[in-house]
């Protein structure tokens, strides 16, 4: 890929001249970060409007992570990463990516999330519920409440203590 775009940045600087290139180069950047940052943003509202209704953003998190590539690949330098990054941000062809990714995730058995909820202050992780799989991949679910005051009591090994007694 990177020869390629070396390839593309040379041919297009002969054509209209190097300055010219630099120019639309760092105005594809600029114009890129706008876009992500307007359609990031618009991604957010949606997956936020969807997780107060109580349904899963799960297309909202794959456009999420399409727009974050598309970041990337608009700030590169080069005519071929804007190209794909434009794709990327662009919401109808992001929402085809999306959906061709969720689908992807779907077929494979290999995926596995679990997500944690609760407060973090400054004195610690309060509360709040967890979901996780065991090794048979059944779903282990809790709820716990923590207090400041708790400590960890952990009983003594009654027969480590008495054999140190014994060998005195």
């Amino acid at each position: 890929m990177p020869i390629v775009e070396i390839a593309v940045l040379i041919h297009v600087g002969e054509i209209i001249g190097g300055w010219n290139t630099v120019a639309i180069v760092l105005f594809t950047a600029f114009v890129g970060a706008y876009l992500v940052k307007r359609e990031g943003i618009s991604t957010l509202t949606t997956a936020q409007r969807k997780m107060q209704q109580g349904k899963v953003p799960g297309e909202e998190m794959a456009q999420g992570l399409l727009l974050v590539i598309a970041g990337v690949l608009l700030v590169t330098p080069g005519f071929v990463t804007d190209f794909i990054g434009l794709l990327f941000t662009l919401p109808p062809t992001r929402k085809f990516f999306a959906k061709s990714l969720m689908a992807k995730m779907v077929a494979s058995p290999n995926v596995s999330a679990s997500f944690t909820t609760g407060q973090f202050n400054q004195h610690g992780f309060k509360q709040g519920t967890a979901q996780s799989s065991d090794a048979d991949g059944d779903i282990i679910e809790g709820e716990y409440h923590a207090t400041d005051n708790e400590r960890l009591n952990t009983p003594q090994d009654d027969n480590h203590n008495s054999d140190n007694q014994r060998r005195r």
